[in-house]
């Protein structure tokens, strides 16, 4: 591997120390190789689809700490996502609104208030989203003006013409995504609305880069923000 003798940091060339870890020969930074063999299981873990349970069990941590990790690695992902969205503006772009709804939700019409809708773009291929502001904190406003029939009217259309996309086969990159994010988002459990927007950010990631590319810049990028 290519940290046993890259610094992570800098890049510079890194020796073995006495107690066995690694020191840049540049930044003088110290590597523990236990906890970047670490880091690089619930990286590998992470980009396999593996839940934080999972991966906690695995590798015999605590829960709360492999979940912490997982977030440090969305959070990566979110940056890197928001860094190359400014150099996308030269590229063509085409966009389409969406509801994610938790499967158990689905058929509740009115779910459509605690539905999360996201725009979706596709710059010549790379996928960008942004999570739009959620429903439910005005459900009972729109309850008490009367207007809530329009919205779930409105989401009904919404899904005929998402069906009528997929069986008219127009199966472009956006509509690959969205069944990428609706195949593996079920991995998570109980995805709070403050942190769902990361959540988003991480799938993403995923979708637009292979693992290998993934787990190269998650990684270098998880130690140069320690820096």
């Amino acid at each position: 591997m290519k940290w046993l003798t890259q610094c992570l940091y800098c890049n510079h060339y890194v020796y073995r120390t006495k107690d066995n870890n690694l020191k840049c020969s540049s930044c003088k930074k110290k590597l523990s190789i236990q906890k970047v063999n670490k880091i690089i299981f619930l990286l590998q873990c992470f980009l396999d689809n593996k839940s934080a349970l999972e991966s906690s069990k695995l590798l015999d941590i605590s829960y709360i700490s492999a979940k912490n990790y997982y977030q440090d690695f969305r959070i990566i992902a979110t940056n890197i996502s928001e860094y190359n969205y400014t150099q996308l503006h030269d590229k063509n772009v085409e966009y389409e609104e969406y509801f994610y709804i938790e499967k158990s939700k689905k058929k509740r019409l009115n779910a459509i208030f605690e539905a999360h809708n996201f725009l979706t773009f596709d710059y010549d291929g790379y996928i960008y989203t942004i999570l739009m502001p959620s429903l439910l904190k005005y459900k009972n406003q729109f309850i008490e003006d009367g207007v809530d029939g329009a919205y779930i009217e409105e989401f009904k259309r919404f899904k005929r013409t998402f069906k009528i996309i997929k069986i008219s086969k127009q199966y472009n990159t956006i509509i690959k995504f969205w069944d990428y994010f609706e195949k593996n988002i079920v991995i998570y459990k109980g995805i709070s609305n403050e942190l769902f927007a990361y959540y988003l950010k991480e799938f993403e990631f995923k979708f637009n880069y292979t693992k290998e590319e993934a787990f190269e810049q998650l990684l270098h990028n998880y130690f140069k923000e320690e820096t």
